[in-house]
């Protein structure tokens, strides 16, 4: 069920400019963007994959990965297709880079999304697998009928979007992890076909400007994007310009897509990181993608004692009383989180709407 895009004009020689993200890609008639989706029809420019998925799953919300945001719970995740990054390590390249439609296998509403979200007792909403900033629309109209329902709503994305679009697609988000892929220009337009400012811009909007709570991934390739100084410099910034209580993931590279020949991240390249990252003074670093209780839990920072033990995604001791307080001094967590914990585990169920 295509629609009408948003976030797009007309240009003087009679093409379409999309002011999405970055790109601001120039389509003719019939062109498609570099996301594959947004695409010129009859000189409108069409959302191709509205009301369209490559599937519905319920995940811990852990995996997305948010760790101060309704921990235990579990939220229904979907995407669609295309991604307007061009990021050679991509671990979901069957969807963000498909360009067969047949993939998108789902069809539903956005009311429908919401109501089967409250159906199915999920928390919250994850628009994920692929960029959700290519299918703002579809996510928007979701956040906003699952709102009217009391569900929250989390974009899993790599910040990569405009001023002008941002601004309304965060309105409607509860949350966000916001993929940092590197913290040099060269890495971003080597290996990820993009820019790197336009998304620190994006986490300062964040911080700044908005009440959604986010936390940030960094993938550490081995010899990418992994070197102590890039990681020093990537804490500083987040230190000097974000604060303290951004939770930071480290997370583990696997071989995949067009970079089969690195080897996976070494532990102690992820548990380095995170020494780096706690002498810049940051609260809650974690790492992922790898079996760490130290790394994956969450410590407290007046008392030093563990307030949510996790394995990968299951959770053991929680010493949270009072929704955010420490069991032990009192001090408040940042964060969203309810009065009980949830106990949805490590689960991934599949659902059809």
């Amino acid at each position: 069920m295509p629609c009408l895009a948003r976030y797009w004009k007309k240009t003087d020689d009679g093409r379409l400019q999309c002011h999405l993200c970055p790109r601001l890609c120039t389509l003719s008639e019939g062109q498609r963007g570099f996301c594959f989706v947004r695409q010129n029809i009859n000189n409108m420019l069409v959302l191709t994959t509205y009301g369209r998925s490559s599937g519905f799953c319920l995940d811990p919300i852990e995996k997305k990965p948010l760790n101060h945001f309704l921990p235990g719970t579990s939220c229904l995740s979907f995407g669609t297709a295309g991604c307007n990054l061009g990021c050679k390590f991509c671990q979901n390249w069957d969807i963000s880079k498909s360009k067969e439609f047949d993939r998108l296998t789902d069809e539903a509403d956005p009311k429908s999304i919401a109501v089967a979200a409250r159906r199915l007792e999920a928390k919250s909403i994850a628009f994920t697998y692929n960029d959700p900033v290519i299918f703002a629309e579809y996510a928007i109209d979701t956040a906003i009928e699952c709102r009217r329902l009391g569900i929250k709503t989390v974009a899993v994305t790599a910040g990569y979007i405009t001023p002008e679009a941002r601004e309304e697609f965060y309105e409607y988000m509860d949350a966000a992890n916001v993929d940092l892929k590197g913290f040099t220009e060269d890495f971003y337009h080597k290996i990820a076909s993009g820019h790197l400012q336009p998304v620190l811009d994006t986490l300062v909007y964040l911080k700044k400007k908005t009440r959604v709570w986010f936390e940030i991934t960094h993938l550490m390739i081995p010899g990418a994007n992994d070197s102590r100084q890039e990681t020093a410099d990537l804490c500083q910034w987040i230190a000097d310009h974000l604060g303290p209580d951004v939770p930071l993931h480290f997370t583990a590279f696997h071989p995949d897509y067009k970079m089969m020949d690195i080897p996976p991240t070494p532990h102690e390249t992820l548990r380095a990181a995170r020494e780096i990252a706690l002498s810049k003074g940051l609260h809650y670093v974690y790492t992922g993608n790898v079996h760490d209780a130290q790394g994956s839990s969450t410590w407290c920072p007046s008392c030093k004692n563990l307030l949510i033990e996790r394995d990968w995604y299951m959770m053991g001791q929680y010493n949270l009383c009072d929704g955010n307080r420490c069991r032990f001094c009192g001090y408040i967590l940042p964060g969203i989180f309810e009065e009980i914990p949830g106990n949805w585990g490590a689960k991934r169920v599949p659902v059809q709407l």
